[in-house]
């Protein structure tokens, strides 16, 4: 088939990666379809209203498109987005966690709302503006590292199942950034020099505990007071545990004339665990829900490179799939911080294996 039978929906955040996204596709002779997702509705902080959802946002992806001269829409999936990535950040800190809510974007809304809204206009593939490699092995779809390493987006894409995989296009994915910006200064676009984004899109100046508020506005009253609680006793009271995170220093209020560290969060009982640094390294944990790419299953034990954290490097260690949705990881050396609610991503090589939520934290 001609590329130019080929229809793609390019998802147009209005800044420069999606922009050149679509710029490289056209090129290719696909034919295109651009449409901005709006997903945040800023109701409840209207001083938020930048971004990659903004108003800002759309007309200047709207902008690029009447400069490429193909169409463009806006969609609204503001109620999806509430329903599913808002409520699930909001549980996950109430349940004690650290969520990552531009995994369950991914899946949810970019490869969920906006593919059958593709599919819908009768297109074959969707396009975004990540920087990843996509890649085939008997039958099965992964991605894999992107060109550039310090823009690699892999690790918020290990949710996306097979069949968004195979009608996904990832044009960045043997870019480097300036490269980009390059490219788009040389075509004028009007996104050349609009600034990455460098926070969730719906909290505010990048503080989730404002966002808990708004949306249970007794939070304080309910779990202020709680103990924190150090080598099994209690050193002081927390402000409420959804505010703490595994791993934080700064703000426990405590002086123990040395520092401690939110080593766990125990919030059936409203209390705030602190150790010595010691206390946060640990050797294995168990990844549930999880989602293979490059293989159907596991059916021995593997070594693999596994990140906890998206600006992790990542650490070697043994992944051993337990049963259908739970995998073990255990870690050749003991690794730092390990956060239940966090994605955990395994890499074999460059390509993504899979991924799951960290669930336990052995002590």
């Amino acid at each position: 088939m001609n590329n130019k039978d080929i229809t793609v929906v390019i998802a147009m955040s209005g800044g420069v990666d999606s922009s050149v996204a679509a710029a490289l596709l056209q090129k290719e002779g696909f034919s295109l379809i651009g449409i901005t997702m709006k997903t945040w509705g800023f109701d409840d902080f209207p001083e938020k209203d930048s971004g990659c959802c903004s108003l800002e946002a759309i007309y200047n992806a709207r902008n690029v498109c009447n400069q490429l001269n193909i169409p463009h829409y806006t969609f609204d999936f503001t109620e999806r987005f509430n329903d599913t990535v808002i409520r699930n950040f909001i549980d996950e800190y109430m349940l004690g966690n650290t969520p990552n809510p531009c995994v369950l974007c991914n899946k949810t809304i970019k490869w969920g709302a906006l593919l059958e809204k593709a599919e819908s206009l009768g297109a074959q593939f969707i396009a975004t503006g990540h920087y990843a490699n996509l890649n085939e092995l008997n039958g099965r779809y992964f991605v894999s590292n992107a060109k550039d390493t310090n823009k690699d987006q892999t690790y918020a894409l290990w949710q996306v199942s097979q069949n968004a995989l195979k009608k996904t296009k990832f044009p960045l994915g043997e870019y480097t950034k300036p490269e980009i910006r390059k490219i788009a200064a040389e075509m004028n676009l009007k996104s050349a020099e609009t600034p990455d984004s460098q926070e969730i899109c719906f909290v505010p100046n990048d503080d989730y505990r404002a966002l808990l508020e708004v949306r249970i506005p007794d939070l304080k009253e309910k779990l202020n007071h709680g103990d924190i609680v150090y080598k099994g006793k209690k050193i002081g009271e927390h402000k409420g545990y959804p505010y703490y995170t595994i791993g934080q220093r700064k703000g426990l209020n405590i002086a123990l004339g040395k520092p401690v560290y939110v080593s766990k969060i125990d919030a059936e009982n409203n209390i705030v665990i602190v150790d010595d640094e010691d206390g946060l390294y640990k050797y294995e944990f168990i990844a549930k829900d999880i989602n293979l790419m490059k293989y159907e299953r596991l059916d021995k034990p593997l070594k693999a490179n596994v990140k906890i954290r998206y600006k992790d490097s990542g650490a070697p260690a043994t992944i051993e799939q337990i049963n259908g949705t739970n995998i073990k990881v255990i870690f050749d050396e003991p690794k730092k911080s390990i956060t239940p609610g966090q994605s955990t991503v395994f890499y074999e090589g460059s390509d993504v294996i899979g991924g799951g939520i960290i669930t336990i934290n052995n002590e």
